[in-house]
């Protein structure tokens, strides 16, 4: 069971997420470089007299793949559109033993099909602050032998924060700290029937911390994240399985990171490669027989690991779709993910 939100089931856009940590450092021009704007980005894009520097097209590029790490200056908003696809399909074994007799074997075949829709909007506070508020509409298709069914309703509403501490620099590689906070409006996998697999939400609050660092070494620009999250327990459950009742989940914490390169291709096509991986601690089950006894029990350490292939293609001056596929590389991450993002213009 996986209790964390998987890094690539809420925005499957995870190669965008770390591939726009390179838009800081190429984010000078020839004249002084203010913090990168949504603007600014787009409008270099649009091909200028002369204009022909590389680290400036990676970085566009870049910027346009995931806004939440692309600074705005201040009093701007910027929307963004990510459509995303995941499957995953497992096989678990459930036995039982009573008296040192097996009682219970069964093989349950589970297949998951996830779609979130994710609207994004970033607001300048400062032009190194931007605060974020992102609302996802998670539709989700669970099959298995025993149980199919389509659920569809609004994911966990996040809310979040980048600060960039230095001014840009050639020679340095660009900084940002991020913030963020998961609140659990989705439907929590805790209260609904233990086995159906339509949770839209983690169930619990959490909150991550981390940060960013990117270089560019033209043509190709490096970047890594570091990122720690944790959560608070769930309580007042109540949910059946297997003749016990589910009262608490007390999530472990989980540090994660990411790293990878970008490069252009032609002034209109990029592309980028990253790894990302997340590591869960163990988290803590409490639940209640019908005689009222309490048993707690722990799940085992959670790895995920997926390997990220990104594609941005500019296909106006103002406009650069980004297309990500994702390969899970363990059992808890999704086998294969697939990502659409688009900047909203009005």
């Amino acid at each position: 069971m996986n209790l964390h939100s998987n890094p690539m089931a809420g925005r499957v856009g995870a190669a965008g997420l770390f591939l726009a940590l390179c838009t800081t450092a190429a984010a000078q021009t020839q004249e002084p470089a203010p913090a990168p704007t949504t603007e600014a980005a787009r409008e270099a894009l649009s091909k200028k007299e002369g204009d022909v520097d590389q680290a400036k097209l990676l970085k566009e590029t870049l910027t346009a793949a995931d806004k939440q790490y692309s600074l705005i200056k201040r009093g701007k908003v910027a929307l963004t559109y990510d459509l995303n696809y995941s499957y995953i399909g497992q096989q678990t074994i459930e036995a039982n033993f009573t008296d040192d007799k097996l009682t219970l074997f069964d093989i349950q075949n589970t297949r998951s099909h996830t779609i979130p829709n994710t609207v994004s909007a970033d607001y300048g506070v400062l032009d190194n602050l931007t605060g974020n508020v992102t609302l996802p509409l998670v539709s989700k298709y669970s099959q298995s032998e025993k149980f199919s069914g389509l659920s569809n309703a609004i994911g966990d509403v996040s809310l979040g924060a980048r600060y960039q501490p230095f001014a840009l620099s050639r020679e340095w590689p660009s900084l940002t700290v991020t913030g963020n906070v998961r609140l659990p409006t989705g439907r929590s996998p805790f209260k609904t029937i233990d086995g159906q697999g339509l949770a839209t939400g983690a169930g619990y609050t959490s909150f991550t911390a981390g940060v960013n660092a990117s270089k560019v070494v033209d043509p190709v620009a490096l970047f890594g994240s570091l990122n720690f999250s944790l959560a608070l327990p769930a309580k007042h459950l109540s949910q059946v399985r297997s003749g016990l009742t589910l009262i608490e989940v007390k999530p472990g914490p989980s540090i994660g990171f990411g790293v990878g390169f970008a490069y252009a291709l032609s002034y209109n096509i990029s592309t980028t490669l990253s790894f990302q991986e997340a590591i869960s601690a163990r988290s803590k089950l409490v639940l209640v027989d019908s005689a009222g006894a309490v048993t707690t029990k722990k799940t085992s350490m959670q790895t995920s690991g997926a390997l990220n292939v990104g594609l941005g293609v500019r296909v106006s001056p103002q406009t650069t779709l980004n297309f990500t596929v994702g390969v899970g590389m363990t059992s808890d991450t999704p086998d294969f993910t697939l990502g659409m993002n688009l900047p909203l213009h009005f």
